[in-house]
């Protein structure tokens, strides 16, 4: 019974709903979304069964595919970024959940993490080459991290996320500039 008094303060909260209770909901509000869209496209719904070295690795994968499967990839995948958004909120899952399912069309994904750790570690040799804090583009909450956790290992830069919402950017900064070195911050 001493183990039941150890318990940390984050097991007073109900507990969180496992990750397979959401499948049903989320199959149910794509077909809705597909149907009433009058989108030619299908999917399947895949647990990733064996680990893989990145421990960011998603448990639950919706794979599209059909006719107008590249509408979901074009412009950096903002349609398939916006349909995974709305039906992960909408299902109402837990937070803590987000990062475990991911939604993909033709491995759009996986190159686009390769894509977004090679920019990570050219960007932070631009930065060290110009000596000075090196934005990138606008990204994802998802792609952000990933930059982050490519870069974690370089002592010779570090990231930080700077402002709000869709404004909220990446700036690789030379270690050597100090802490307060990647101008004010835009919030």
């Amino acid at each position: 019974m001493g183990s039941e008094a150890a318990q940390p303060a984050s097991q007073d909260r109900p507990p969180a709903r496992e990750l397979e209770s959401y499948r049903a909901p989320i199959e149910a509000l794509l077909n809705t979304i597909i149907a009433r869209g009058g989108f030619q496209l299908s999917f399947t719904m895949r647990r990733l069964t064996s680990p893989e070295a990145d421990l960011e690795a998603p448990e639950l994968v919706v794979d599209f595919s059909g006719p107008d499967s590249d509408l979901l990839v074009e412009a950096n995948g903002e349609l398939l970024n916006a349909l995974e958004y709305i039906v992960l909120k909408a299902v109402r899952l837990e937070e803590e959940l987000f990062t475990k399912i991911t939604f993909d069309c033709h491995q759009f994904r996986r190159l686009r993490r390769e894509e977004l750790k090679l920019m990570a570690q050219v960007a932070a040799d631009r930065a060290l080459e110009s000596g000075a804090p090196f934005p990138l583009e606008r990204l994802t909450a998802r792609e952000r991290r990933i930059v982050h956790l490519a870069l974690r290992e370089r002592s010779d830069v570090r990231t930080e996320s700077q402002g709000y919402g869709a404004e909220r950017r990446l700036v690789i900064i030379p270690a050597a500039l100090g802490r307060n070195s990647a101008g004010p911050d835009r919030r």
